[in-house]
């Protein structure tokens, strides 16, 4: 069997489940009611992110809970659809409690790009790509 291509949740293991929880409902995300006040789900177009307790989440994977204040090696994306929207998309991340780690700037490979980081500091790019094609849903057309 080969194993499908796809990424159906991403989890983050967070320090208080209940501000950031917050934090993505003030960005404008829907909490599911799958939702509970162990674990957090947001429905975004193509896949779900969920807000889960870091201890926990490390214990889970069977992993050392080490916590570390630099680069974790993963980025998460908000691709959109003008260029002109990426810097008002930081200023409402901004607003709901984001640390701002770099503006909105004109890319080597042409397109618009910054980043924000979450409560837990999970770096996230807000960024318009000039090639990217969107489906209905708002989640991106690879094909």
């Amino acid at each position: 069997m080969a194993l499908p291509a796809r990424i159906s949740i991403a989890t983050l293991g967070v320090s208080d489940l209940a501000r950031s929880t917050r934090f993505y409902q003030a960005l404008g995300w829907k909490l599911t009611a799958d939702s509970s006040a162990l674990i957090s789900f947001f429905q975004t177009a193509g896949g779900v992110l969920a807000l889960y307790p870091f201890d926990d989440l490390a214990g889970d994977a069977a992993l050392p809970a080490l916590r570390s204040s630099g680069f974790g090696g993963v980025t998460l994306a908000i691709n959109l659809e003008r260029p002109e929207d990426v810097q008002p998309g930081l200023d409402a991340a901004e607003a709901a409690g984001a640390t701002i780690l770099k503006p909105a700037t004109k890319a080597e490979w042409g397109g618009v790009s910054g980043y924000f980081a979450d409560p837990d500091g999970y770096p996230w790019e807000v960024v318009w790509a000039p090639n990217s094609k969107f489906k209905p849903d708002g989640s991106l057309d690879v094909s």
